[in-house]
């Protein structure tokens, strides 16, 4: 059965749109374990809205604090206390995509990074990045990261205009594989972020 991580290399990088359009293309179920920030829509709504999946298999967060910060001091704004079991990865009956929160290094707790998480889950993971200024550190940081713990990596998927110097950079010195690149789209609608990912990925490399 396919299980994949999705994570980036920062928040706001269109992760959760590129979650979207995997579960989306994968069939799959889709869970985020921890919603931080309740004012705007949540990732699980948004991937419901964009990956056309029924509603019973976007499963909902384990947690859902109300302040839009990392995991962990969101929690101790809230009083929650953010337990091991509630962060199993849970069984599905399909595929299923798990998204975590900003980067590979956010903490979930003051002892506990996801980083640390995926490494528990050994599931593998698509490391998500923008190609704006900046990213081949931050990509290369996120690779370590994961690569110090063990943690599976099935390679890097691009979001934003093409930079191809750097996404080649990026892939040759991390040793990881690219698996393509997804392009910003105005508008994004569910029809259009289907038929993009189709076009800039292979369904075989997340099989």
């Amino acid at each position: 059965m396919t299980r994949i991580v999705v994570t980036g290399t920062d928040t706001g990088i269109g992760k959760t749109v590129f979650a979207a359009a995997l579960t989306g293309a994968l069939g799959a179920h889709y869970w985020k374990p921890i919603q931080s920030g309740l004012e705007d829509e949540e990732d699980s709504h948004a991937v419901a809205r964009l990956s056309g999946r029924p509603a019973d298999t976007i499963l909902p967060p384990a947690y859902r604090l109300n302040t839009p910060c990392s995991p962990h001091r969101a929690a101790e704004i809230d009083g929650v206390t953010i337990a091991d079991d509630a962060l199993a990865l849970p069984e599905t009956p399909g595929p299923l995509v798990a998204e975590g929160a900003g980067g590979v290094l956010v903490p979930v707790r003051r002892d506990l990074l996801f980083a640390d998480l995926f490494a528990r889950w050994q599931v593998p993971v698509v490391l998500v990045a923008r190609t704006m200024l900046g990213t081949i550190s931050h990509s290369l940081t996120a690779i370590e990261a994961l690569r110090s713990r063990g943690v599976p990596t099935r390679g890097i998927a691009f979001v934003g205009d093409p930079e191809p110097d750097s996404e080649a950079t990026i892939c040759e010195i991390g040793g990881v594989k690219r698996l393509g690149r997804l392009p910003r789209l105005n508008p994004l609608t569910p029809e259009a972020l289907a038929s993009t990912f189709t076009e800039h990925f292979n369904p075989d490399d997340f099989a």
